[in-house]
């Protein structure tokens, strides 16, 4: 079972980095990275380790800067020889790192990060449970927890191309998700 992911990235991919854990927050995943300004008496390595450890899964955002980066390198490194689960956020045009090459990346452009976002949690989806999301409501501020839509209902909005629709528990106001990130939509 899932609950917790890794994600690896540089320095540069950092904003990458907070949407692929505001997605996975949505959907009850906790997520950790060595760059988040946490544990600030531990060591980035002692970060990096624990990290990596912890966590089921590890994410691996790859653009050109992070597929240079020797962090980033390190991590996907300890990561395969934890036995751990890469799944490679790949943009357009860059090559995986040989420990990770056999492995079937996530393509993405720098326009289509959210597609890929999708893309991640319908994989994640397929091979561990997730029940719940948590949505915060865009009209008063508050979370809430509910059943996550069925992936049947997440394609068929995609194919579509609507949201999903739900209520705010305590305002009572309708609202539209992104069916890719779960995101509430203005």
């Amino acid at each position: 079972m899932i609950t917790r992911v890794y994600i690896s990235h540089c320095e540069q991919d950092e904003l990458l980095a907070q949407e692929t854990a505001r997605a996975l927050w949505a959907v009850e995943l906790e997520s950790f990275s060595s760059l988040y300004r946490k544990a600030w008496a531990l060591s980035r390595a002692e970060r990096i380790r624990f990290g990596v450890r912890q966590s089921d899964c590890v994410i691996a955002i790859l653009t050109p800067e992070g597929a240079a980066s020797p962090e980033v390198n390190q991590e996907i490194g300890l990561a395969v020889g934890t036995d751990q689960l890469v799944i490679p956020l790949v943009e357009s045009g860059v090559e995986l790192p040989v420990l990770i090459r056999h492995l079937q990346p996530i393509s993405f452009s720098p326009h289509t990060y959210e597609d890929a976002l999708g893309k991640l949690i319908q994989n994640i989806r397929e091979i561990t449970r997730l029940d719940w999301l948590k949505i915060k409501c865009p009209y008063c501020g508050e979370e809430m927890t509910q059943y996550i839509s069925p992936q049947e209902e997440v394609e068929k909005a995609l194919l579509k191309g609507m949201h999903l629709e739900t209520m705010c528990s305590y305002c009572q106001r309708a609202i539209f998700l992104d069916p890719r990130t779960f995101r509430p939509l203005l």
